[in-house]
């Protein structure tokens, strides 16, 4: 049984999505070989993934076709590789959730999306209705297309040896093409793999009243979230949101304040590993998966809790 992870990468190296990937993979058990596909940053990906212990063999592709990822010529170059593999396992991430569906429909295979755990070889666990039910799916599709929420699984660790093959670029399938992209900067850790996470919901009031949180996250390191409705309303960029329809995040610490809790909020931070919440509601949602509550005024309780740190 073979299996082929699709590493997810930029320009800084590869990103922790894939070393989640790398870890459900080797739960699935049997060899595991990563494909790697870029511009000038493949070289310097390479090097890193074959530190990773469970990757036997690493599928290098540097092209410029490949620089931007675009969702038809990583389907198409995958499918060229896909011989042989009984299972492809991508991160259930923008970059994943881009090119796999286009996969599975050139395969004609069923894709098991944002799986949580791996039960056998054929048997995975994803959550669905927002993480308010967790199916155990059975597949029996010859090959299994499978992507994977980071959050759900650790990090592989360093102490690899794999060996590195030079795979064949395809070209430019002509279908789409890169015009720009804009990436917000921050001197913060980012938000799907930060420690801690500190966000803000309709309760903080405005954009001006996120500064409380950011008081706060400075002394703690953190990244700074917010739900759904903080978004809508214009307080925030929407690449902060929290959430089913947002980023999915797992951190040791996640800090909620004025939020109340609705379940597409819960289904991107419930699996958290301690949760406090702050809000002046006692009847919030929030407060039912919380591990620590305190019902008060953000307004009076950000300021002191920033002074105290």
């Amino acid at each position: 049984m073979s299996i082929l992870v699709i590493a997810e990468h930029s320009d800084s190296g590869i990103a922790n999505s894939t070393k989640a990937t790398v870890t459900a993979a080797v739960k699935i058990g049997g060899d595991v070989d990563v494909l790697v596909a870029g511009g000038a940053c493949v070289e310097k990906c390479v090097a890193e993934i074959a530190n990773i212990s469970g990757v036997s063999k690493i599928v290098a592709v540097s092209d410029v076709v490949y620089e931007n990822a675009l969702a038809e010529n990583m389907a198409e170059l995958v499918k060229s590789v896909a011989g042989g593999y009984s299972h492809i396992l991508a991160p259930a991430t923008t970059f994943g959730k881009d090119f796999m569906p286009r996969l599975a429909a050139l395969l004609d295979v069923a894709q098991i999306s944002d799986i949580v755990d791996v039960v056998s070889s054929d048997t995975f666990v994803r959550p669905i209705y927002a993480g308010n039910a967790i199916a155990t799916v059975k597949s029996s599709d010859v090959v299994k297309l499978i992507t994977v929420r980071p959050s759900a699984f650790d990090k592989a660790q360093d102490g690899g040896s794999a060996v590195v093959e030079n795979g064949v670029a395809l070209g430019d399938s002509g279908l789409s093409s890169f015009v720009s992209k804009e990436e917000s900067k921050s001197e913060r850790p980012e938000l799907t793999s930060a420690r801690v996470v500190i966000s803000g919901g309709r309760g903080v009031g405005s954009g001006e009243n996120f500064a409380l949180l950011e008081a706060v996250a400075d002394k703690l390191d953190a990244a700074i979230g917010a739900s759904r409705v903080a978004v809508d309303s214009g307080y925030v960029p929407n690449d902060m949101q929290v959430g089913q329809t947002g980023k999915i995040v797992a951190p040791d610490l996640y800090i909620a304040v004025g939020i109340s809790g609705a379940i597409q909020h819960l289904a991107g931070m419930k699996e958290s590993k301690v949760i406090v919440a702050i809000n002046k509601d006692e009847n919030a949602p929030i407060f039912e998966v919380a591990d620590y509550g305190l019902v008060a005024d953000l307004f009076e309780v950000l300021p002191e809790l920033a002074e105290k740190l």
